[in-house]
Order: structure tokens, then C-alpha cells, then sequence
């Protein structure tokens, strides 16, 4: 027969009483506990999707929105460049995963070459691969042609850096659903895990993850007045957008994107010191 000195038989039943007392509120239900003393233990145990139900989906992201999206930001500055540096062109079109172009003159290849350079460049990259990764390559084999592919080294560092600014979106969108321990987390390379337990209505879930939102700064094209632009044509790599205000106002806004939103470490909300008004701190 076992035998437990009285100091041991005091711990274990101390033990009981306070496991008791930590799980006891997992009895009762919210309002009945928010009657309680404040002194009295409240926390419930949290229930996981597979107790309580609730909403799961698996978010993947597509490259080649991607690849598209550089593709018609490297070929707009590939036609900025030529024309800074006063060299002729044709030709310049994006197709797959390239750009070309062709030089018009051959003794201006060279000069293209040192224009459109930075293309080529390593970018900086973190952790990934090293520090940093050369998401461009140039194949200039046929006379006067350039064509600039991108490497699946590029590729892979531009997917991996969507996916964790979508991760974070996602965390975000996730928690103003006011519920409990949801689950956001990276599954592979492409793919986005998200668990919301107790939420009984996915649809709602999809409506919140499937609104779109894309940063971009772009520079107003000062070339043509906008309204030379409304009743003629824009100039090639610019297009006339609108604002929200009531009548909208057209702005002539060159297609090139300086700076989007995989560019920007932080973003917070803010007041300009001076005006008083709510602001973007980037």
C-alpha cells in the first residue's frame, strides 16, 4: 500500500482545488460569469476548430499577377530611360516572362547597355539567398536586340516577399473580426493558412480576405495638359485617372511606378503637426 507523507497528501489536494478552480468557468457560460466577483477566475479555455467549428481556408497566391505587374513596370522604365538618354527604339514590348527591345542605331547598343544597367543589378534581398538576388538577366546574343528575362531566383525572392506582406494583411483583416486565437500562418511557398474558430459564417471570411488593396506612387506626367489628353490620346506610357472627389478631377499620371507598397517597411497613421490632420507616416 502506497503511503504519502501528510505534507504531500497537502500539495496534491492543493493541486485539485486550484485545477479545479482554473477550469470551473469552462462550466458556465459568458453571461453567467461576467455576474461574478472580480476575483473570481474567468478565463475559459479556448476551443480549437475542431471542438467549436468555425471557418478555414487556404489562400495561394498566383505568380504571374506578379510577373505581370513587373513586366509593365520594367518596360515603362526601360522606354523612360532610352528616352533620358536620347537613344531610339522600337520594338519595346513584354511577353512571358521577358521585355525586349530593339536599338534602332548599333553604335548606341553600348550606350543602352549602361543606360538599362540597373535592371540587371543585384537587388537587396534580407536573408534570402544570401543578402541580395539578381531578378533580371540580359540576353544580348542577337544584333541590336535586348531582352531582359526574369531568373527564377527573382521570381521566387518576389513571391516570397508578396506573401509576407500579404501575411501580415491577412493577420490584420483577421483580428478586427473580434474573434478568439484565430490562425494565420505560411503554408510552402505560396500558400496562406487561415483558421478562425467560432466563426460560423465563411462567406463573411472570403468577403473580408477578398477586398483588394494595392499601393503605388506614381509621378503626374507634366508633358500634355490633361486636357489635351482627354480629348486627344495620352502620351504612350501614361493613362488619365480620377479622383474621389465630387465633381472627379482627371490627372494625366505616367504608368511607371516609382515606389509600391513592397517597397515600404512600415506605414502608420499620424497628424501633420501643422494642419492637424490625419496623415500616412511611411
Amino acid at each position: 500500500m502506497l503511503y504519502f507523507s501528510r505534507f504531500k497528501m497537502i500539495l496534491i489536494w492543493l493541486a485539485v482545488a486550484a485545477t479545479v478552480i482554473l477550469a470551473a468557468p469552462n462550466l458556465f457560460s459568458a453571461s453567467t460569469l461576467a455576474k461574478l466577483p472580480d476575483w473570481v477566475p474567468k478565463r475559459q479555455m479556448t476551443l480549437g476548430l475542431d471542438l467549436q467549428g468555425g471557418s478555414h481556408i487556404l489562400l495561394r497566391m498566383d505568380p504571374n499577377d506578379l510577373i505581370k505587374d513587373r513586366l509593365e513596370t520594367t518596360r515603362d522604365e526601360i522606354r523612360t530611360r532610352l528616352r533620358d538618354a536620347k537613344i531610339g527604339y522600337t520594338g519595346l514590348a513584354g511577353s512571358g516572362r521577358a521585355v525586349q527591345v530593339r536599338i534602332t542605331d548599333p553604335g548606341q547598343v553600348e550606350a543602352a547597355k549602361t543606360a538599362l544597367k540597373t535592371l540587371t543589378d543585384p537587388v537587396a534581398a534580407g536573408l534570402f539567398s544570401g543578402g541580395s538576388v539578381q531578378e533580371m538577366s540580359l540576353d544580348d546574343s542577337a544584333s541590336g536586340l535586348l531582352k531582359f528575362a526574369f531568373t527564377d531566383a527573382g521570381i521566387k525572392y518576389r513571391t516570397s516577399t508578396a506573401l509576407a506582406q500579404s501575411l501580415e494583411v491577412v493577420e490584420r483583416r483577421v483580428n478586427e473580426l473580434g474573434t478568439t486565437e484565430p490562425i494565420v500562418q505560411r503554408q510552402g511557398d505560396d500558400r496562406i493558412l487561415v483558421q478562425v474558430p467560432g466563426l460560423q459564417d465563411p462567406q463573411r471570411l472570403k468577403d473580408i480576405l477578398g477586398q483588394t488593396a494595392k499601393l503605388t506612387f506614381q509621378m503626374v506626367d507634366q508633358s500634355m495638359p490633361v486636357q489635351d489628353a482627354l480629348n486627344g490620346r495620352p502620351p504612350a506610357g501614361s493613362s488619365v485617372l480620377y479622383s474621389q472627389d465630387d465633381p472627379p478631377v482627371p490627372y494625366l499620371i505616367e504608368n511607371r511606378v516609382i515606389v509600391s507598397g513592397e517597397n515600404l517597411v512600415d506605414a502608420q497613421a499620424t497628424y501633420n503637426s501643422q494642419t492637424n490632420e490625419p496623415v500616412v507616416s511611411f
